[in-house]
């Protein structure tokens, strides 16, 4: 599980969502409050294309059917991922507080971990500084 995931607080828009889109390997954007509870999963479908981007998105999305609790098992949350054809589920405690992200790799053979985003971000950064060498 991520523990680590990119969170958006309420206030924020369309057009951060979109930003946030922007990189291929986001799928979920997570809307959380102040005190940490989950308040919303957003998804690119959930996004109209027509939408203005200084629109705010908290009462984008849904909880129900992208949410698992954190006691779940593992084994019965990956089968349940596998059968809805879903890879990403936010993970919350009892009282909704989000403790982390289940990211499901694309080969269906594990989950991705803090170490494994972190790792991702550093290359696309020095893959940036190459392109740019200006960027240093």
């Amino acid at each position: 599980m991520v523990k680590i995931p990119k969170k958006l607080p309420p206030t924020s828009t369309v057009g951060e969502v979109r930003s946030l889109f922007a990189d291929d390997h986001v799928h979920m954007a997570l809307v959380v409050a102040a005190d940490g509870k989950l308040l919303t999963t957003i998804e690119r479908a959930d996004i109209a294309a027509e939408a203005p981007d200084t629109a705010p998105v908290v009462h984008l999305g849904r909880l129900e059917g992208r949410v698992a609790l954190e006691w779940w098992s593992i084994t019965w949350t990956t089968e349940w991922l596998k059968s809805q054809g879903r890879r990403r589920l936010a993970v919350v405690d009892a009282g909704g507080h989000l403790t982390g992200l289940l990211c499901l790799k694309r080969n269906g053979t594990g989950y991705c971990s803090d170490a494994g985003v972190l790792g991702r971000s550093r290359a696309q950064a020095e893959e940036c500084v190459g392109e740019h060498p200006s960027w240093t």
